[in-house]
């Protein structure tokens, strides 16, 4: 009995040390929220009329976004119709605005040329032309002679083979200023590890009407994407198609660059020259994620919803640590009373409640740092105050165990007799109450948004770690200490010897 006291003692605190040091070496921290780190608030408000389809779809996109700027835990939230959107951290308003504000629109280009794009590259070069930088790629040669190219992802028509085009672009259209033709650009793909010399735009997203769909054909995922009639929709969708199926030198691949926020998302192969029944069949290698991505694209365009001017608010980091030092302190001051409390009344067993708090806060700071590492979560103030109303749960799961203890002690019970009856009664009482701390915290969780949602997920956290510890730390703890001769004395648990003499006589 006494060695699995001493195993689980000895284990919980190891964990909570052990993940504690790993967390420090590898560089994990808690991430901190907009209200404690500072950063900025971008305001949206749509114009007119909103479909709540499409502001759904709008504030997916505008997520997508703001990932790619890696912000640790950035919140979006719809109030109403209106978006807002808090970016921990960010102090540059222009790039809040550049990013989340802009609407965009799907284009299509030819593709001209294709290039691997490796890691960490950082330029692309056209032969014979000045140097062109493009984010994020090495020095990639896209020569103005025959080359072979590999093939663009998926194809357009009622095949799904893709073919490899040899490829021709005249070194007299590179304009020695510039570096390209006028119209041309260069652009990364958004997964396939690829860059795209691509031609002028030839079509938006206007030409496709609002009802593309995911779709299994033949076993494997296609994206079936209907065209809007005439001049607008199909009579520009097809004078595309018909010059990339001719594969002259104006698209020698073949192939259109689908295009979102200066991203090719999809670049399929152009397999029939007019598609006169007015629906396009985009295939290739596509999960149903991927699938189902694309063709929320080509349905939506870019954002589906027009917003006015965006509105910036910057939280100053000053006001963010000025907002973390108050909430420290009043923790640290709240737990002080809390322990002189419990030293005064429960007299030398308050240290279980010291090393117990100290075991939870270690498993506490560890799962918030990997966690703001792993999945960006951030500790807000809300979720600070959570952490802060979790202690008192936690002390009152002490209460209630040293409660039953000291009755026992008053009618004459040793320590030694009674610790482990008392942890037994106490524990169903300490299961319910952080049982019912549990069930409120995911139903604000299920409920809220924002900064109540914080408060939710912090006080559930800090509630699991309470049931973990009192298990497995103040258990052991108390189980061992009440072997000793030191804890089997009246006093211990501030009950007067002669209530004791009295009980037992």
């Amino acid at each position: 009995m006494t060695r699995r006291l001493v195993i689980s003692l000895v284990g919980i605190v190891l964990l909570a040390g052990g993940t504690f040091t790993a967390n420090i070496v590898a560089g994990n921290f808690p991430a901190l929220g907009l209200d404690l780190q500072g950063g900025a608030s971008v305001t949206m408000t749509p114009v007119g009329e909103v479909d709540e389809a499409a502001l759904s779809v709008a504030v997916d996109i505008i997520r997508q976004r703001v990932d790619s700027i890696g912000v640790a835990e950035p919140e979006i939230i719809r109030q109403g119709n209106t978006v807002v959107v808090n970016l921990p951290g960010v102090k540059d308003q222009q790039q809040a605005l550049d990013t989340i504000g802009r609407t965009g629109a799907v284009e299509m280009r030819p593709v001209l040329k294709v290039a691997e794009n490796p890691e960490n590259t950082t330029t692309t070069t056209v032969q014979g032309a000045t140097t062109t930088t493009v984010k994020g790629a090495t020095t990639t040669t896209l020569k103005p002679a025959s080359t072979t190219l590999p093939p663009p992802a998926g194809g357009i028509g009622s095949s799904r083979t893709a073919a490899v085009t040899t490829t021709t672009v005249p070194a007299e259209t590179v304009n020695p200023i510039t570096g390209l033709p006028e119209g041309q650009t260069i652009l990364p793909g958004r997964k396939d590890g690829l860059i795209y010399l691509l031609g002028p735009i030839e079509a938006t997203g206007e030409v496709f009407s609002n009802d593309s769909s995911a779709q299994v054909d033949a076993g494997g995922w296609v994206v079936v994407a209907k065209l809007r009639s005439g001049a607008a929709g199909a009579d520009v969708w097809n004078a595309l198609s018909t010059k990339c199926f001719a594969g002259g030198a104006d698209c020698p691949t073949k192939a259109v660059a689908i295009i979102l926020d200066g991203e090719v998302i999809s670049a399929p192969t152009v397999q029939t020259p007019t598609f006169d029944n007015g629906s396009v069949q985009i295939s290739g290698s596509f999960t149903e994620t991927e699938a189902k991505d694309l063709a929320r694209v080509l349905q939506f365009g870019a954002v589906p919803v027009k917003f006015d001017t965006p509105t910036v608010q910057t939280v100053s980091a000053s006001l963010g640590e000025d907002s973390l030092r108050a909430a420290v302190l009043s923790g640290l001051i709240g737990l002080l009373l809390v322990l002189l409390f419990l030293l005064f009344y429960y007299r030398l067993l308050a240290i279980v409640v010291v090393g117990g708090l100290g075991v939870s806060g270690l498993l506490l700071w560890s799962v918030i740092s990997w966690l703001s590492k792993t999945n960006g979560l951030a500790l807000t103030l809300s979720g600070a105050a959570g952490i802060i109303v979790s202690v008192g749960v936690t002390v009152d799961s002490y209460v209630v165990f040293f409660e039953k203890l000291k009755d026992d002690v008053q009618q004459g019970r040793t320590l030694r007799n009674s610790a482990a009856r008392g942890f037994d009664r106490a524990w169903r009482t300490i299961l319910v109450a952080d049982t019912v701390s549990l069930i409120g915290a995911v139903v604000l969780w299920q409920l809220t948004v924002g900064s109540v949602r914080g408060f939710a997920f912090f006080l559930g956290l800090s509630t699991l770690s309470d049931m973990v510890v009192s298990y497995f730390f103040a258990r052991p703890a108390v189980l061992l200490l009440a072997k000793t001769k030191l804890f089997n004395r009246g006093r211990v648990l501030g009950v007067a010897k002669a209530k004791i003499s009295e009980a037992v006589a």
